[in-house]
Formats: structure tokens, sequence, C-alpha cells
């Protein structure tokens, strides 16, 4: 029974020291796992789309007497804050900086103090050869041993152990039975050569940081990408809604012509192909008007697509209006500088520059790779023995009986290309880094000068644009009344008439152009448009 009582404390004590030690966590990240089977025909069988269906169903679901869709008038500024705040990619984005930090800490936890316990329990019967026959030796065997291992930042380990046995046997030889050992025994591994250092040993944690770093520097990349995207998506759409002002404003003109027209003809003043001439007319107009719209609702749904907005989605009928105009103002701009800015601002330069820190560390480590293995070891160890285990514990704590060992082990790979070979590639891979950091600024500076000299030329096309829109107007005027004095035919005042508003869009189209130029520039410098400076953090909730 004491035996019983004794392993039961024996394996409490050592399970307590497990749970202590260990340093256990649990993680719920409130998924649900199970398994997916997907029916084999949903795989292998291609369904066909039922056109007539669909209209029957949406024809159920249209109501004449539903009120018009709601309108949304939306500042650029409200568009950005809506996308920072919503944006379903910027969300996926926003979660990688959070993982990079994580395999960060992950690499750090290398250095964490480890508690071992190792508890065992034999029971053997030897048989032993004496001079009359075969006896058997019974030996009952009890070893508990508990310990801690730190590893260093030099790239060694020290160990710390104690050591609990209980010998029993039936030999009459046994001085002590059962008899009770104990150890306390100090180690230290520490190699000299190949993983000796600091730099040896943290290796792992700066490249891990380096990649964080690059997956914020891809994050940033990333937010200036998507707010440039929804700038670009603005004003494309202002533009289309102006272009289907114009388009509507074309067609009311047209109409105007063909009601003269009927009246000319009424008064017997003109003859009645100019009726069929301004019908026809009116008719053009009216397919420009629909594809105008068409163009509105794709720029609509585009925009709330990226505003991802709720109540706001793509499947609604809610009419956004672009509530910024353009405010073109012409900027003396120094290419050179904005390079110079770009260069310091872009994150893929950043990118590169962390990537060369990186395969500077590699080259580092592949080096110290290609040495022999050295390790130094020395064990330091008291020893203790008794009749019961308190006499084993008091002998180990007098400190009479004393091991010192010390090992050198050497291992040298023949040949070692394997190691070589992967110093060359670090080596090679650095090189070709460095080439690319050139070829990366040659890019930017291309990317920063073609947005310049674009800007420039969106410029001069608002003011040439605006020229001709005075121009086709003062000529629309003027075939109207050439009309009215039956100078001219209708035909003359329709064509005059489609280049008064192909003026007019193409103005517009040159405003919200220079508009797209100014962010494309603040994009090839690594920058944003805007007063506000935007802050981002990672996501790092797990709920």
């Amino acid at each position: 029974m004491n035996k019983i009582r004794y392993y039961c404390r024996l394996f409490f004590f050592a399970g307590l020291g497990l749970i202590l030690f260990s340093g256990c966590g649990s993680f719920n990240g409130g998924e649900d796992f199970a398994e997916i089977h997907v029916a084999p025909e949903k795989l292998r069988r291609v369904e066909t789309l039922d056109l007539q269906k669909a209209a029957e169903q949406q024809a159920q679901k249209t109501d004449v007497n539903a009120p018009a869709p709601a309108q949304l008038e939306l500042t650029l500024e409200q568009c950005r804050a809506l996308t920072l705040e919503n944006n379903l990619d910027l969300k996926v984005q926003l979660i990688n900086p959070a993982i990079a930090a994580e395999r960060v800490s992950q690499q750090e936890a290398q250095f964490e103090s480890a508690f071992s316990a190792n508890i065992s329990h034999a029971q053997t019967d030897t048989p032993v050869a004496s001079t009359l026959d075969i006896s058997g030796s019974n030996v009952e065997y009890t070893y508990t041993n508990l310990g801690v291992s730190v590893p260093l930042r030099t790239g060694g380990t020290v160990s710390f152990d104690v050591a609990d046995n209980r010998t029993k046997t039936d030999s009459i030889y046994s001085i002590f039975n059962p008899s009770y050992g104990s150890d306390f025994s100090a180690s230290i591994s520490q190699p000299l050569l190949r993983n000796a250092g600091r730099r040896a040993s943290t290796y792992a944690i700066r490249i891990a940081e380096y990649d964080r770093q690059i997956t914020d520097a891809r994050t940033k990349l990333e937010l200036i990408r998507i707010i440039a995207a929804v700038d670009r998506v603005y004003w494309r759409l202002y533009t289309a809604r102006r272009e289907l002002d114009v388009r509507r404003q074309q067609y009311e003109l047209a109409k105007a012509l063909f009601e003269q027209a009927q009246r000319f003809v009424s008064a017997g003043e003109m003859a009645q192909i100019e009726v069929f001439r301004t019908e026809a007319g009116m008719a053009q107009r009216l397919e420009a008007i629909i594809l105008a719209e068409n163009n509105v609702r794709d720029r609509e749904r585009e925009l709330k697509q990226t505003l991802n907005k709720a109540g706001l989605g793509m499947e609604t009928d809610t009419v956004i209006i672009p509530a910024t105009g353009p405010d073109p103002v012409r900027y003396e701009l120094d290419g050179r500088k904005l390079v110079e800015l770009a260069v310091e601002q872009r994150m893929e330069m950043l990118e590169l520059e962390l990537q060369i820190a990186q395969d500077v560390d590699n080259l580092e480590y592949m080096q110290n790779q290609t040495l022999p293995l050295v390790t130094l070891d020395y064990t330091y160890n008291v020893n203790g023995l008794g009749s019961a285990r308190d006499d084993s514990f008091d002998l180990l704590f007098d400190n009479r009986f004393e091991d010192h060992r010390l090992g050198l082990q050497l291992l040298v790979p023949l040949g070692n290309e394997s190691a070589k070979s992967q110093l060359r590639q670090a080596f090679y891979q650095r090189r070709q880094r460095l080439a690319s950091r050139d070829s990366r600024k040659a890019m930017i500076e291309y990317e920063v000068l073609n947005a310049v000299d674009q800007l420039e030329a969106n410029w001069q096309r608002i003011l040439a644009g605006r020229q001709s829109t005075i121009l086709e107007s003062r000529l629309f005027e003027a075939e109207k009344r050439q009309f009215e004095l039956g100078l001219v035919t209708s035909t003359d005042v329709l064509q005059a008439q489609t280049n008064f508003a192909d003026a007019q869009s193409s103005e517009i189209l040159a405003l919200a152009e220079y508009q797209i130029a100014l962010v494309d520039l603040a994009f090839a410098t690594g920058t944003l448009l805007g007063a506000a400076k935007v802050q981002w953090e990672p996501v790092v909730s797990l709920e």
C-alpha cells in the first residue's frame, strides 16, 4: 500500500510540474471545423444558363409602383473614408502584418526554457548461473528525473537535472536493500565554430523581422493602391455622369430641332424631308443616352464594390452622385525632385532594401555553415546514496562526491559541397538584388517623369477642350440661325450639334483625366493626394 501511495504522489507532482512549466496555451479562433463533401455531379457537370427563367423571376420582382431609387451624394473624402473602413481587399491585406509578427514571435520562442520529466519503473528477473543451478536475480527499479533546459544566445544550451532512483533486489550482496540514489547535474554544450555566436543563433529571428517589415511595406503599398483606385473610379463616375448629361442635352436640342422642323413644314416653308432628318437625329441621340446610362451603372457598380458600404451593395439601385468636382490647377513641377522623393517614398524600394539586408544576413549565415562543427561539452555532477531517500539527499547536499566531464566533438563534412553550394546561391542572390535595385530606380524614374508629362498634357487638353467647346457652341448657334433662315438643312445643324457635344465630352474627359493624372503622379511617388494623412494598423483581433 505504501508503494502505491508513493507512486501516486510521484506521478502527481510530475504532472503538476509539467503543467506549471510547459507554458501551454489555448486558442479558440471561433471556427467550426467540419469536413466538406462535394457531390461528384457538382464538380463534373456543367449546367446551362436558363435566360427565360431568369427573365421570369425578374419580372415577378418588378414593381411598377416602386419608388424611384434613392440618390446618395458622396464627396471624394467620404469615398476614401468608406474604402479604408470597409474595403474587402484592404481587410484581407491588413491581416498579413499580424501573421508576420507572429512569425517573429515564433522564432523568438526558440530561446524559451523547457522543462522535462522522466519517470520509469522496471521489474526484472534475470537468470544467474551458480555452482549448483541457475537461479534468478529479482530487481525492482524506479527512476525519476526532472530537468530544465535553457537555450543560450551564444548558440549553446545549459541544462540542470535532478534525478532520483530506488533499487530493490534479492541479491545477498546488496548492503542497502532497498537503496536510494540521487544526482544533481549541470551541463553546458557550446558550439565553437558552426552555429556559434549570437549572430548565428539569432539569424532566424532577424530574417523573420525583415519579413515582417517587408509585409508592412507591402501592406502600405496595397493601401496606397486601393486609395488611388477609389480616386480613379470616383473621377470615372464623375465623367460618366457628366457625359450622360451632355447626351441628354444633345437629345433635348435634337428634339427641339425636330419640333421646329415640324412647324416649318406645316407652314410650308420647308420640305417634309427635314422632319425625317431631325427625327433620325433624335433616334441617334437616344442610342447615345442608352450607352451613357449603361456606362454610369458600370462605374457606380465599380465604386460600390470598392466602398463595400452596408446597404450600398452592388445590387442596390441607389444612384451615387459625385459631390466633389474637379478643380484643375496648373503646377510647375520639378521632375528631378519628384524622382528623388519617389525613390525615398516608394515601398518597392524599401522592400528591396530590406531584401538586400536579408541577403547580407543569408551570406553571413551560409559562410558560418561551411565551418566544421566543433562542440565543447562540460558536465558537473553531484551524487548521493543511502538506505533511505532522506539519507541519499543529505549526502547529495553535503557535496562529497563530485563528477567532472569535459568533451570535445568534431564533425567535418568531406567535400562540404552542400554548404558551399548554399553559400554560392546566397552570393548570387545578393548580386541579383543589387542589380535589380538600379533597374527599379530606373523604372521609378520612368514612371514619375511619364506621370509629370501626362499631367502637363492633360492640362493642355483642358485648355484645348475649353476653347473647342466655346467655338463649337458658337458654330452650333450660327448653324441654327442659318437653318431658321432656310440657308442650310437640318443635317448641317445636327452635325454642328454633334460636334458641340463631342467638344463638351472632350472637355469633361480632360478635366477628369487631369485629376486622375494627379492621382497617378502621387501613386508614382509613393504618396496620396489630400490634406489628411492615412495611418493604418494591422488587424490583430482573434475574435
